[in-house]
């Protein structure tokens, strides 16, 4: 292999290369949030407009307390696959604690359609469709002529 080949990588073999969503999950799971991104980064710059690398660095901004980024970035996802579950589940959350009710409302009932029946998916299938539920029972609550039910006490 050329010396130029051996310094850029250019030569390397795929399975020398590093994986770096992979790598950017590990680091995420020991909360190197900021290197996590880092590696998904370096990831979606291998493939561009990767779904999961995108979900991923949602969820690491959201742990970083960046809703704004995790927002985008999970926006990102369903411009390029506006079937992703998990970008309508993650999303979904993220309005809700704005007090965008309608816009995670939608989210989650999209979520429910294409994404509840994935399996190991049970757990959030549940969240959602109970706080689904939640939502729906405060909207109709909030809905003018709506008469609350009587004290039972």
């Amino acid at each position: 292999m050329p010396w130029w080949s051996f310094l850029t990588g250019a030569g390397a073999k795929e399975e020398d290369r590093p994986d770096y969503y992979r790598e950017g999950l590990e680091l995420a799971a020991e909360e190197r949030y900021h290197e996590a991104l880092t590696s998904l980064r370096l990831a979606l710059r291998e493939h561009p407009g990767d779904v999961a690398t995108l979900e991923q660095m949602a969820i690491v901004y959201t742990r970083m307390g960046m809703t704004d980024e995790a927002i985008k970035m999970y926006q990102r996802a369903l411009e390029k696959d506006p079937g992703s579950a998990g970008a309508h589940y993650g999303i979904a959350f993220l309005y809700l604690n704005r007090g965008r009710d309608t816009e995670a409302a939608a989210h989650l009932d999209t979520f429910l359609r294409s994404g509840a029946d994935i399996p190991g998916s049970e757990k959030h299938a549940s969240h959602a469709r109970e706080t689904l539920e939640r939502l729906r029972t405060k909207d109709a609550e909030d809905t003018p002529g709506h008469v609350p039910p009587p004290d039972a006490g």
